[in-house]
């Protein structure tokens, strides 16, 4: 820790350096500069007399939702299905394009550092950048209104996150048991199976069922681009302004999500 003197010769400690805590002060201030800067450009266009108004009109949107029409959530199975299915349709096709393109992004087990690796690294990249409603709002522009662009969009927003957490994980395993089996003249995919494979799927499983739960919520609303199940029965809702209706669309969707986080918790404590 830094030394300095006291006027009276008694020597004091001190966290930082006079350097250190000029340079964190002005981090601080810069940070603050840069938050009014961006506070006053994301807020030039607003109009400050409906944001008074806003708590008002929130209390009238929800006097008339209350309370929820829930003889409509009979209605709501089907469409509560549709999006069950499309969340868990879609995690089975990213998975299965995940688990090469992670081995191919891998250091220690792609083929080619210079070309198939930066290839497998881009695809991880470019579905991690585009949101799953984006993909449907394409998918159902080039496929047309459906289940088929849900499952697609959910499966091409899957690849990147369960492929990025594998290829992290298979870098990160321990060498010494490729190593052994490698001594025992194994083939390249004998080392993947017996060395390689053992040691991440429990990562593997435990991704992909954390992957699904999340496919849960965000299926549940790609509807609203026209991809099906919950999403249509809740745009449908909002433009006729059933506030009551769209109440009981929500508990559905509460009710789902906390089903599959409790199942998803479940099989993840089970595999650890």
């Amino acid at each position: 820790m830094p030394v300095s003197s006291t006027p009276e010769g008694r020597k004091r400690w001190t966290h930082m350096t006079a350097r250190s805590e000029f340079l964190q002060w002005l981090g601080w201030f810069l940070l603050v500069a840069a938050f009014v800067f961006c506070w006053r450009i994301m807020t030039q266009d607003t109009i400050w007399a409906f944001v008074h108004d806003a708590p008002r009109q929130g209390g009238d949107i929800l006097a008339r939702a209350l309370p929820p029409r829930l003889d409509y959530i009979g209605q709501l199975w089907i469409p509560l299905w549709d999006t069950i299915n499309m969340a868990s349709l879609g995690t089975l096709a990213g998975t299965a394009i995940a688990v090469p393109v992670a081995f191919l992004a891998a250091r220690n087990t792609t083929p080619s550092i210079l070309v198939l690796r930066p290839i497998a690294l881009f695809v991880i990249v470019a579905s991690r950048s585009i949101n799953s409603l984006i993909w449907a709002l394409l998918l159902v522009s080039i496929l047309g209104p459906g289940m088929l662009a849900g499952i697609i969009a959910i499966a091409l927003r899957s690849v990147g996150f369960i492929g990025k957490l594998l290829y992290e994980a298979i870098e990160e395993i321990d060498e010494t048991q490729v190593e052994a089996v490698v001594s025992t003249g194994a083939s390249r995919l004998q080392v993947i199976d017996y060395a390689i494979v053992p040691q991440v799927l429990p990562s593997f499983l435990g991704t992909t069922v954390f992957r699904w739960d999340i496919n849960i919520r965000e299926s549940a609303i790609l509807g609203l681009v026209g991809a099906g199940g919950l999403g249509l029965k809740l745009q449908s809702s909002l433009n006729m302004l059933a506030w009551p209706q769209v109440t009981a669309i929500f508990l559905v969707i509460l009710g789902t999500v906390f089903v599959s986080e409790w199942i998803s918790a479940a099989v993840r404590k089970a595999i650890v």
